[in-house]
């Protein structure tokens, strides 16, 4: 067996680091990645007018709108879906922010039947965009952390859809 001398030595060390360094950069890069593709409004564009504000989206790789946003203050993750009646809630999300499960009603969902129960945000942001009072749902049967932004919120704004963004305009006029 032969001795590697110490500059041999540090040299494999070094080596080894930088593959290490190496790895652990591309996989924060692909994670980074990933999540944009996902979620490419983590801070949405909001544009402030006299009478408006408008916020746009910019669709995921799916199509989709998804985007970051505030309930009552805590960071949530919309997906937006105007086929929605109403703001729906995952019972697991509702229960991290603390919402108020109120009258049980029993709704249709494209996996069929299931029974909610109403509750009301006290606020509800998306970018510049704030919306008080909004009715909501909270839905047990609902898996992952995703809100879906229904029209009881989307119904107090105008939208349009155009080449893969949609803009969000919310009226100042009181």
């Amino acid at each position: 067996m032969t001795e590697q001398t110490p500059g041999k030595r540090a040299g494999r060390v070094m080596w080894v680091l930088a593959w290490g360094a190496g790895i652990l950069l591309a996989t924060r890069f692909f994670g980074d990645w990933e999540t944009a593709q996902y979620n490419p409004n983590q801070a949405p564009v909001s544009v402030q007018g006299n009478d408006y504000i408008e916020v746009r989206l910019v669709s995921s790789r799916d199509g989709h709108y998804v985007s970051a946003g505030q309930i009552n203050g805590n960071d949530v993750t919309f997906l937006l879906d105007t086929g929605a009646t109403q703001v729906a809630v995952p019972s697991a999300v509702a229960e991290q922010l603390g919402l108020q499960a109120g009258a049980p009603i029993v709704i249709r969902t494209a996996n069929g039947r299931a029974t909610a129960h109403k509750t009301r945000l006290d606020r509800l942001k998306l970018g510049a965009i704030e919306l008080r009072d909004v009715p909501a749902l909270i839905a047990p049967g609902m898996h992952g952390d995703e809100v879906l932004l229904g029209m009881s919120a989307l119904k107090q704004l105008e939208f349009t859809q155009r080449d893969g963004t949609l803009m969000l305009r919310q009226s100042t006029l009181q």
